[in-house]
Protein backbone atom coordinates (compact mmCIF):
# COMPACT_ATOMS: atom_id res chain seq x y z
CA UNK A 1 0.00 0.00 0.00
CA UNK A 2 2.99 2.61 0.64
CA UNK A 3 4.77 1.74 -2.74
CA UNK A 4 1.10 2.15 -4.00
CA UNK A 5 0.68 5.84 -2.41
CA UNK A 6 4.62 6.53 -3.63
CA UNK A 7 3.74 5.53 -7.60
CA UNK A 8 0.38 7.96 -7.21
CA UNK A 9 2.19 10.67 -5.90
CA UNK A 10 4.84 10.31 -8.39
CA UNK A 11 2.45 10.07 -11.20
CA UNK A 12 1.13 13.00 -9.96
CA UNK A 13 3.97 15.41 -10.01
CA UNK A 14 4.66 14.24 -13.68
CA UNK A 15 1.39 15.39 -14.94
CA UNK A 16 1.50 18.30 -12.73
CA UNK A 17 4.92 19.55 -14.14
CA UNK A 18 3.84 18.32 -17.70
CA UNK A 19 0.75 20.53 -17.53
CA UNK A 20 2.85 23.60 -16.06
CA UNK A 21 5.48 23.01 -18.71
CA UNK A 22 3.39 22.84 -21.38
CA UNK A 23 1.58 25.98 -19.93
CA UNK A 24 5.07 27.68 -19.87
CA UNK A 25 4.96 27.16 -23.63
CA UNK A 26 1.54 28.38 -24.26
CA UNK A 27 2.40 31.12 -22.56
CA UNK A 28 5.85 31.64 -23.97
CA UNK A 29 4.28 31.25 -27.52
CA UNK A 30 1.75 33.96 -26.81
CA UNK A 31 3.96 36.27 -25.86
CA UNK A 32 5.95 35.50 -28.67
CA UNK A 33 2.64 36.30 -30.56
CA UNK A 34 1.78 39.46 -28.88
CA UNK A 35 5.46 40.39 -29.25
CA UNK A 36 5.01 39.88 -32.74
CA UNK A 37 1.92 41.73 -33.39
CA UNK A 38 3.02 44.50 -31.26
CA UNK A 39 5.93 45.31 -33.34
CA UNK A 40 3.42 46.15 -35.74
CA UNK A 41 2.81 49.50 -33.67
CA UNK A 42 6.31 49.75 -32.52
CA UNK A 43 7.43 53.23 -33.33
CA UNK A 44 11.30 53.96 -33.33
CA UNK A 45 12.48 56.75 -35.57
CA UNK A 46 15.50 56.16 -38.44
CA UNK A 47 15.94 59.75 -39.93
CA UNK A 48 14.24 62.19 -37.22
CA UNK A 49 16.63 63.00 -34.44
CA UNK A 50 14.79 64.78 -32.51
CA UNK A 51 12.30 62.09 -30.29
CA UNK A 52 12.88 58.87 -29.10
CA UNK A 53 10.57 55.99 -27.40
CA UNK A 54 11.20 53.46 -25.03
CA UNK A 55 9.12 50.50 -24.38
CA UNK A 56 8.87 49.60 -20.82
CA UNK A 57 6.11 47.49 -20.60
CA UNK A 58 1.87 47.80 -19.36
CA UNK A 59 1.72 49.73 -22.20
CA UNK A 60 3.79 52.62 -21.30
CA UNK A 61 5.58 54.75 -24.18
CA UNK A 62 8.48 57.08 -22.81
CA UNK A 63 8.78 59.82 -25.59
CA UNK A 64 11.81 62.35 -25.06
CA UNK A 65 12.13 65.41 -27.30
CA UNK A 66 15.51 67.75 -28.17
CA UNK A 67 16.81 70.13 -30.61
CA UNK A 68 17.38 67.78 -33.36
CA UNK A 69 20.43 69.82 -34.22
CA UNK A 70 21.90 70.19 -31.24
CA UNK A 71 23.76 66.83 -28.93
CA UNK A 72 23.14 68.51 -25.85
CA UNK A 73 20.10 70.80 -24.12
CA UNK A 74 16.90 71.17 -23.12
CA UNK A 75 15.26 67.73 -23.13
CA UNK A 76 11.16 67.03 -22.82
CA UNK A 77 10.17 63.82 -21.01
CA UNK A 78 6.43 62.49 -21.48
CA UNK A 79 5.14 58.75 -20.40
CA UNK A 80 2.28 58.17 -22.48
CA UNK A 81 -0.41 55.96 -21.04
CA UNK A 82 -3.14 53.97 -21.75
CA UNK A 83 -6.39 56.25 -21.28
CA UNK A 84 -7.54 55.21 -17.47
CA UNK A 85 -4.41 53.26 -16.45
CA UNK A 86 -2.88 53.53 -13.04
CA UNK A 87 0.46 52.80 -13.56
CA UNK A 88 3.39 54.26 -12.00
CA UNK A 89 5.51 56.79 -14.20
CA UNK A 90 9.08 57.18 -14.20
CA UNK A 91 10.23 60.53 -11.94
CA UNK A 92 11.04 63.42 -14.55
CA UNK A 93 8.51 62.58 -16.75
CA UNK A 94 4.91 64.01 -17.75
CA UNK A 95 1.77 61.54 -17.80
CA UNK A 96 -0.39 62.18 -20.65
CA UNK A 97 -3.53 59.56 -20.98
CA UNK A 98 -3.71 58.54 -24.58
CA UNK A 99 -5.20 58.88 -27.13
CA UNK A 100 -5.45 62.02 -26.82
CA UNK A 101 -9.07 63.29 -27.41
CA UNK A 102 -8.63 67.15 -28.37
CA UNK A 103 -5.45 68.64 -29.31
CA UNK A 104 -4.27 72.75 -30.49
CA UNK A 105 -1.88 73.19 -33.26
CA UNK A 106 0.66 75.70 -33.79
CA UNK A 107 2.11 74.98 -37.29
CA UNK A 108 0.71 73.58 -41.07
CA UNK A 109 3.95 71.24 -40.35
CA UNK A 110 1.69 69.76 -36.99
CA UNK A 111 -1.34 69.33 -39.19
CA UNK A 112 0.17 67.63 -41.95
CA UNK A 113 0.79 65.16 -39.40
CA UNK A 114 -2.72 64.69 -38.14
CA UNK A 115 -4.13 64.66 -41.76
CA UNK A 116 -2.01 62.05 -43.55
CA UNK A 117 -3.15 60.08 -40.10
CA UNK A 118 -6.39 60.64 -40.77
CA UNK A 119 -6.56 62.17 -37.54
CA UNK A 120 -7.59 65.94 -37.71
CA UNK A 121 -10.85 64.89 -35.76
CA UNK A 122 -8.82 65.50 -32.65
CA UNK A 123 -7.93 69.20 -33.51
CA UNK A 124 -9.90 72.19 -31.79
CA UNK A 125 -7.69 74.70 -32.39
CA UNK A 126 -5.48 75.94 -34.86
CA UNK A 127 -3.15 79.33 -35.22
CA UNK A 128 -5.17 80.51 -38.36
CA UNK A 129 -6.17 79.78 -41.75
CA UNK A 130 -4.25 81.73 -43.70
CA UNK A 131 -2.95 79.25 -47.10
CA UNK A 132 -4.94 76.52 -45.41
CA UNK A 133 -7.01 74.47 -48.46
CA UNK A 134 -8.20 71.73 -46.58
CA UNK A 135 -12.05 72.35 -47.03
CA UNK A 136 -13.37 70.24 -43.86
CA UNK A 137 -10.78 72.17 -41.73
CA UNK A 138 -11.95 75.70 -42.99
CA UNK A 139 -15.50 74.39 -42.74
CA UNK A 140 -15.17 73.33 -38.97
CA UNK A 141 -13.54 76.48 -37.90
CA UNK A 142 -16.50 78.58 -39.80
CA UNK A 143 -18.37 76.44 -37.80
CA UNK A 144 -16.91 76.59 -34.46
CA UNK A 145 -15.87 73.19 -34.30
CA UNK A 146 -12.40 74.56 -34.59
CA UNK A 147 -11.32 77.92 -32.62
CA UNK A 148 -8.53 79.89 -34.16
CA UNK A 149 -6.31 81.02 -30.91
CA UNK A 150 -4.35 83.84 -32.41
CA UNK A 151 -0.88 83.75 -33.90
CA UNK A 152 2.50 83.13 -31.89
CA UNK A 153 3.26 85.28 -29.75
CA UNK A 154 -0.03 86.83 -29.33
CA UNK A 155 -2.14 83.80 -28.07
CA UNK A 156 -5.75 84.43 -26.46
CA UNK A 157 -5.58 81.55 -23.43
CA UNK A 158 -9.31 82.55 -23.38
CA UNK A 159 -9.70 80.80 -26.75
CA UNK A 160 -6.99 78.13 -26.26
CA UNK A 161 -9.25 76.63 -23.17
CA UNK A 162 -12.30 76.99 -25.47
CA UNK A 163 -10.92 74.27 -27.39
CA UNK A 164 -10.53 71.69 -23.98
CA UNK A 165 -7.24 70.65 -25.39
CA UNK A 166 -5.78 67.65 -23.73
CA UNK A 167 -2.52 68.78 -25.25
CA UNK A 168 -1.20 71.74 -27.06
CA UNK A 169 1.67 71.05 -29.14
CA UNK A 170 4.03 74.02 -29.59
CA UNK A 171 7.37 74.97 -31.83
CA UNK A 172 9.29 76.40 -29.03
CA UNK A 173 12.41 77.56 -30.66
CA UNK A 174 10.17 79.66 -33.29
CA UNK A 175 8.78 82.94 -32.23
CA UNK A 176 7.01 81.40 -28.73
CA UNK A 177 5.11 83.86 -26.59
CA UNK A 178 4.10 80.55 -24.60
CA UNK A 179 3.81 81.95 -20.83
CA UNK A 180 0.25 83.09 -21.73
CA UNK A 181 -1.01 79.81 -22.19
CA UNK A 182 1.16 77.88 -20.01
CA UNK A 183 -1.06 79.37 -17.21
CA UNK A 184 -4.05 77.12 -18.59
CA UNK A 185 -2.68 73.76 -16.60
CA UNK A 186 -2.68 72.24 -20.39
CA UNK A 187 0.46 70.05 -21.19
CA UNK A 188 2.63 71.89 -23.54
CA UNK A 189 4.81 68.84 -26.03
CA UNK A 190 7.06 70.45 -28.26
CA UNK A 191 6.59 69.48 -32.08
CA UNK A 192 10.24 69.96 -33.33
CA UNK A 193 9.91 68.42 -36.73
CA UNK A 194 10.54 71.66 -38.54
CA UNK A 195 14.45 71.58 -36.94
CA UNK A 196 15.00 68.55 -38.70
CA UNK A 197 18.08 68.88 -41.63
CA UNK A 198 17.09 65.63 -43.04
CA UNK A 199 13.59 65.78 -45.40
CA UNK A 200 12.57 62.01 -44.63
CA UNK A 201 13.41 63.21 -40.66
CA UNK A 202 10.98 66.13 -40.73
CA UNK A 203 8.25 63.87 -42.77
CA UNK A 204 8.96 61.27 -39.73
CA UNK A 205 7.56 63.04 -36.96
CA UNK A 206 4.00 61.33 -38.02
CA UNK A 207 5.52 58.57 -36.06
CA UNK A 208 5.99 61.14 -33.25
CA UNK A 209 2.09 62.50 -33.49
CA UNK A 210 0.93 58.92 -34.05
CA UNK A 211 1.91 58.18 -30.34
CA UNK A 212 -0.77 60.42 -29.19
CA UNK A 213 -3.32 59.52 -31.79
CA UNK A 214 -3.05 55.58 -31.68
CA UNK A 215 -2.17 55.84 -35.13
CA UNK A 216 1.00 53.93 -34.70
CA UNK A 217 0.59 50.90 -37.20
CA UNK A 218 -0.95 53.66 -39.83
CA UNK A 219 2.17 56.05 -39.22
CA UNK A 220 5.01 53.14 -39.52
CA UNK A 221 2.87 52.27 -42.97
CA UNK A 222 2.67 55.56 -44.46
CA UNK A 223 6.12 56.47 -43.73
CA UNK A 224 7.69 53.32 -44.97
CA UNK A 225 5.98 53.79 -48.63
CA UNK A 226 7.41 57.62 -48.33
CA UNK A 227 10.90 56.69 -47.60
CA UNK A 228 10.91 53.76 -49.98
CA UNK A 229 9.96 56.15 -52.93
CA UNK A 230 12.55 59.04 -51.68
CA UNK A 231 15.42 57.16 -51.54
CA UNK A 232 14.58 54.88 -54.30
CA UNK A 233 14.35 58.28 -56.34
CA UNK A 234 17.36 59.58 -54.60
CA UNK A 235 19.14 56.54 -55.83
CA UNK A 236 18.40 56.31 -59.24
CA UNK A 237 19.62 60.12 -59.81
CA UNK A 238 22.69 59.00 -57.92
CA UNK A 239 23.36 56.66 -60.64
CA UNK A 240 23.04 58.90 -63.33
CA UNK A 241 25.75 60.49 -64.73
CA UNK A 242 24.48 64.13 -66.09
CA UNK A 243 25.66 67.26 -65.30
CA UNK A 244 24.90 68.57 -61.64
CA UNK A 245 23.01 72.12 -62.52
CA UNK A 246 23.51 74.41 -59.26
CA UNK A 247 20.65 76.37 -57.91
CA UNK A 248 19.63 79.56 -55.82
CA UNK A 249 16.72 80.25 -53.65
CA UNK A 250 15.09 82.90 -51.99
CA UNK A 251 13.78 86.56 -53.24
CA UNK A 252 14.79 90.10 -51.87
CA UNK A 253 12.17 91.56 -48.96
CA UNK A 254 13.06 94.66 -47.04
CA UNK A 255 16.34 95.12 -48.56
CA UNK A 256 17.63 91.75 -47.79
CA UNK A 257 17.75 88.56 -49.26
CA UNK A 258 16.33 85.74 -47.22
CA UNK A 259 18.07 82.11 -48.07
CA UNK A 260 18.06 79.10 -46.64
CA UNK A 261 21.55 77.65 -45.24
CA UNK A 262 23.96 74.86 -46.52
CA UNK A 263 22.48 72.76 -44.32
CA UNK A 264 18.76 72.88 -44.43
CA UNK A 265 16.36 70.28 -45.31
CA UNK A 266 15.73 72.21 -48.89
CA UNK A 267 19.28 72.36 -49.56
CA UNK A 268 19.51 68.72 -48.84
CA UNK A 269 16.38 67.84 -51.28
CA UNK A 270 18.07 70.01 -53.83
CA UNK A 271 21.51 67.80 -53.64
CA UNK A 272 19.09 64.55 -53.13
CA UNK A 273 17.71 65.93 -56.61
CA UNK A 274 21.20 65.91 -58.28
CA UNK A 275 21.86 69.95 -57.81
CA UNK A 276 24.68 72.03 -56.20
CA UNK A 277 23.03 74.72 -53.94
CA UNK A 278 24.87 77.63 -53.82
CA UNK A 279 25.40 78.18 -50.40
CA UNK A 280 27.68 75.18 -48.80
CA UNK A 281 27.97 77.27 -44.90
CA UNK A 282 26.86 75.71 -42.01
CA UNK A 283 23.86 77.46 -41.27
CA UNK A 284 20.40 75.68 -41.23
CA UNK A 285 17.71 78.46 -40.84
CA UNK A 286 16.87 81.36 -43.24
CA UNK A 287 19.73 83.96 -43.05
CA UNK A 288 19.53 87.39 -44.60
CA UNK A 289 22.13 88.35 -47.33
CA UNK A 290 22.31 91.74 -49.13
CA UNK A 291 21.74 91.62 -53.05
CA UNK A 292 25.03 92.29 -53.95
CA UNK A 293 26.67 89.10 -51.54
CA UNK A 294 23.96 87.17 -52.91
CA UNK A 295 24.59 88.07 -56.77
CA UNK A 296 28.33 87.38 -56.14
CA UNK A 297 27.03 83.36 -55.37
CA UNK A 298 24.31 83.22 -57.80
CA UNK A 299 24.65 85.40 -60.81
CA UNK A 300 25.71 82.19 -63.08
CA UNK A 301 23.13 79.75 -61.32
CA UNK A 302 21.41 77.58 -63.46
CA UNK A 303 17.92 77.60 -61.68
CA UNK A 304 16.27 79.92 -58.90
CA UNK A 305 13.97 78.28 -56.86
CA UNK A 306 10.83 80.70 -55.30
CA UNK A 307 8.14 80.17 -52.88
CA UNK A 308 5.76 82.84 -52.62
CA UNK A 309 1.91 83.66 -52.13
CA UNK A 310 1.66 86.20 -54.89
CA UNK A 311 -1.72 86.92 -55.80
CA UNK A 312 -2.51 86.15 -59.66
CA UNK A 313 -0.46 84.90 -61.91
CA UNK A 314 3.48 85.24 -60.62
CA UNK A 315 5.45 85.89 -64.04
CA UNK A 316 8.92 87.52 -64.96
CA UNK A 317 7.65 90.92 -65.48
CA UNK A 318 6.78 90.38 -61.70
CA UNK A 319 9.68 89.18 -60.54
CA UNK A 320 12.07 92.34 -62.62
CA UNK A 321 9.16 94.52 -61.03
CA UNK A 322 9.95 93.81 -57.50
CA UNK A 323 13.13 94.05 -57.85
CA UNK A 324 14.75 95.86 -61.45
CA UNK A 325 18.73 93.70 -60.46
CA UNK A 326 16.67 90.20 -60.78
CA UNK A 327 16.71 90.46 -64.68
CA UNK A 328 20.96 90.54 -63.74
CA UNK A 329 20.86 86.56 -63.17
CA UNK A 330 21.31 83.88 -65.54
CA UNK A 331 18.46 81.90 -64.37
CA UNK A 332 16.01 84.90 -65.05
CA UNK A 333 17.19 85.13 -68.27
CA UNK A 334 17.33 81.18 -69.29
CA UNK A 335 13.87 81.31 -68.04
CA UNK A 336 14.93 78.63 -65.37
CA UNK A 337 13.10 80.01 -62.37
CA UNK A 338 11.74 77.09 -60.46
CA UNK A 339 8.32 78.60 -58.83
CA UNK A 340 5.45 77.41 -56.48
CA UNK A 341 2.48 79.82 -55.54
CA UNK A 342 1.40 79.26 -51.76
CA UNK A 343 -2.22 80.82 -52.55
CA UNK A 344 -2.67 78.09 -55.57
CA UNK A 345 -0.73 74.96 -53.84
CA UNK A 346 -1.32 73.85 -50.17
CA UNK A 347 2.71 73.95 -49.90
CA UNK A 348 2.92 73.61 -45.88
CA UNK A 349 -0.18 72.19 -45.21
CA UNK A 350 0.81 68.78 -46.98
CA UNK A 351 4.66 68.89 -48.45
CA UNK A 352 6.45 68.18 -44.70
CA UNK A 353 5.24 64.80 -45.45
CA UNK A 354 5.86 64.24 -48.50
CA UNK A 355 9.24 64.86 -49.48
CA UNK A 356 8.92 62.23 -51.88
CA UNK A 357 6.84 64.74 -54.53
CA UNK A 358 8.92 67.44 -53.43
CA UNK A 359 12.17 65.54 -54.60
CA UNK A 360 10.20 64.29 -57.88
CA UNK A 361 9.65 68.12 -58.92
CA UNK A 362 13.05 68.70 -58.33
CA UNK A 363 14.56 65.80 -60.41
CA UNK A 364 11.76 66.38 -63.34
CA UNK A 365 13.24 69.69 -63.65
CA UNK A 366 16.79 68.74 -62.86
CA UNK A 367 17.42 65.60 -64.71
CA UNK A 368 13.92 65.32 -66.66
CA UNK A 369 15.14 62.33 -68.61
CA UNK A 370 15.10 60.10 -65.56
CA UNK A 371 10.96 61.11 -64.84
CA UNK A 372 8.40 60.08 -67.10
CA UNK A 373 7.14 62.12 -69.92
CA UNK A 374 3.98 62.54 -68.46
CA UNK A 375 5.13 63.46 -65.08
CA UNK A 376 2.70 66.22 -63.61
CA UNK A 377 4.31 68.20 -60.80
CA UNK A 378 2.70 68.47 -57.01
CA UNK A 379 4.24 72.06 -56.10
CA UNK A 380 7.19 73.13 -58.02
CA UNK A 381 7.27 74.36 -61.80
CA UNK A 382 9.33 76.52 -64.31
CA UNK A 383 7.74 79.38 -64.58
CA UNK A 384 7.01 80.07 -68.32
CA UNK A 385 5.82 83.46 -68.86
Amino acid sequence: MKKFYIYLFIAFLAVTVGCTGNKKQQDGQSAELSKATDSLSIVQPKYAKGFHVEYPGNGIRLVEVKDPQKGKGMTYRFALVNRGATDEIPDGYTKIEVPVRSVVLMTMLQLSNFTVLDATQVVKGITGTKNLFDKQIKARVKAGDIVKIGMEGNFDPELVMAAKPDVIFISPFKRGGYDAIKETGVTLVPHLGFKELDPLGQAEWIKFVALFVGREREANTVFQEIADRYEALKEKVAKANGKRPTVFSGEMHGGNWHAVGGKNYLAQIFRDAGADYVIQDDNTGGEPIDFEAMYVKAAQADYWRILNSFPGDFSYEALAKSEPRNKLFKAYNDRHVIYCNMKRQPYYEISPVCPDKVLADFVAIFHPELMPKDYKPTFYHLLKQ
